[in-house]
């Protein structure tokens, strides 16, 4: 059972009831707000690159960063965009908030990375910031997603197939992991999101042009 913490329960019984429930349910915008904030964009601008959405594959994320600007600034744009996914979920899994609240607080900070309100709705394709809306459900359900990525990567050397894959089988390790069917569906709405994001991937891995 996940303690609260003691600043949090002192904010809730500063408030009645409801401004407690008003707190809970004003982080679901917050967690959007920040998924908004664009890694790929604010890291090729601080380092002189490109912008990532005028150039390469015109994906704000951290492949297309990394034909942009190499290693370093693709790593910078994939940390950032998957704690931008794992910050607000781990932090309200750690103050024992609700499954329904968590996963809507996961779903707003990807949906946020989607279609980011700062940069005209237009974002990336979602995996990192995914993956870390899954860590921060649980350690052991996000290192199951990751250790698939990379057992496909190092199968077939196609990254777009990794992602996919990991991300179909996400919900499926949700409810062997956690067995708690909010947070399974959650999984299912990225994973839903990610393919559609990724239609092009798909049509050309099923076309051999991957």
């Amino acid at each position: 059972m996940v303690v609260k913490y003691p600043g949090y329960t002192a904010v809730l019984q500063v408030l009645d009831d409801e401004g407690a429930l008003m707190f809970e349910w004003l982080l679901i915008p917050a967690a959007y707000l920040l998924g908004s904030v664009s890694c790929a964009i604010i890291t090729c601008r601080m380092m002189g690159l490109a912008d990532p959405r005028e150039q390469g594959s015109g994906n704000p994320g951290a492949t297309n960063v990394m034909r942009i600007g190499g290693k370093k600034a693709a790593g910078i744009t994939l940390l950032g965009d998957l704690l931008k996914g794992f910050l607000p979920v781990f932090l309200t899994n750690s103050l024992g908030m609700s499954s329904l609240l968590q996963a809507l607080i996961g779903i707003a900070a990807f949906l946020g990375h989607l279609y980011p309100v700062f940069f005209g709705f237009k974002g990336g394709k979602g995996v990192a910031t995914s993956l870390g809306v899954l860590l921060g459900f649980s350690w052991v359900l996000g290192f199951a997603v990751i250790g698939t990525w990379l057992l496909v990567y190092k199968l077939r050397k196609i990254s777009s197939l990794s992602a996919l894959t990991a991300s179909v089988l996400s919900p499926i390790y949700a409810w062997f992991i956690l067995g708690d069917k909010i947070i399974v569906s959650a999984a299912a709405v990225m994973m839903v999101f990610l393919l559609v994001r990724h239609k092009g991937n798909i049509q050309r891995l099923l076309a051999g042009e991957e």
